[in-house]
C-alpha cells in the first residue's frame, strides 16, 4: 500500500512540475580578424611613442658603451702594475685601493646599465598597455558595425581571408584619439615593510621572597 502511494505522489508531483524548455541553439559565429601588431607598430602615437622609446635604448647603449670604456681604461692601467708585483708579493696598499676601486666601478655599471634596462622595459609595457586601452573599444565598435561576435588576432592565425580583416577600421578609430601616449611608466610600487612580530611575553621567575624578620 506504501509503495503504491508513493508511486503515485511521484507521478503526480512529475505532472505538475513543468516541462524543461528545450535549449536555444547559438546563433553562427560571425568572425572578425584584427592585426594587433600592425596598429601597435604604426597608429599615430604609436610611432611617436616608439620613436621616443627608441631614442631611450639608443641612449642606454650609448651610456653602457661610456662605462665599458671606462672600465677598459682601467684595467689596462692597473695590469703592468699587478704584473709589476714580485713573486708571491702582494699590491701595496695603494695599488689595492685602486683594484677596488676598479671592482666598484664594475658593480655601479652593472647596477646603472641594469636598472636602466629595467625603466625602459617598464616604459614600453606602459605603451603597450595604453595603446591596448585604446585598441579594445574600437575593436567593439567596430564589431557592432560589421555584426561581428567573434575578433581573432591575426598573429595568432595561420591564415584568413582578406574579407575578414577589420584593421584598417580600427586603425582608424585608434587615430581619432590625438593625446600624446606617456612614455614613461610611473615607478614601481614598493612592497611595504613586514610589520614587526610582537614581542613575546617573558615568563615571570620566582623571586625569593624576603625573609620576615
Amino acid at each position: 500500500m506504501n509503495k503504491y502511494l508513493f508511486s503515485s505522489a511521484l507521478a503526480a508531483l512529475a505532472f505538475a512540475m513543468p516541462a524543461a524548455a528545450p535549449a536555444q541553439p547559438l546563433p553562427a559565429p560571425v568572425i572578425a580578424v584584427v592585426n594587433l601588431d600592425q596598429i601597435f607598430d604604426t597608429c599615430t602615437q604609436c610611432t611617436a611613442a616608439n620613436t621616443q622609446l627608441r631614442a631611450q635604448g639608443s641612449a642606454l647603449q650609448t651610456r653602457a658603451q661610456q662605462l665599458a670604456a671606462q672600465i677598459d681604461a682601467e684595467a689596462r692601467a692597473i695590469q703592468p702594475l699587478v704584473n709589476a708585483i714580485p713573486a708571491g708579493g702582494q699590491p701595496d696598499a695603494a695599488l689595492t685601493a685602486r683594484i677596488q676601486g676598479y671592482q666598484q666601478m664594475q658593480q655601479n655599471a652593472d647596477r646603472e646599465v641594469g636598472a636602466e634596462r629595467e625603466r625602459i622595459q617598464r616604459n614600453i609595457a606602459f605603451v603597450r598597455q595604453q595603446i591596448g586601452q585604446r585598441i579594445q573599444p574600437a575593436i567593439t565598435t567596430v564589431m557592432q558595425q560589421r555584426g561581428a561576435t567573434i575578433v581573432m588576432d591575426r598573429g595568432g592565425l595561420i591564415t584568413a581571408a582578406p574579407a575578414l580583416d577589420i584593421t584598417p577600421a580600427v586603425l582608424a578609430i585608434v587615430n581619432q584619439n590625438n593625446t600624446p601616449l606617456n612614455i614613461n611608466a610611473p615607478p614601481p610600487q614598493q612592497q611595504p615593510a613586514a610589520a614587526p612580530a610582537p614581542a613575546q611575553p617573558q615568563p615571570q621567575q620566582n623571586r625569593p621572597r624576603p625573609q620576615g624578620r
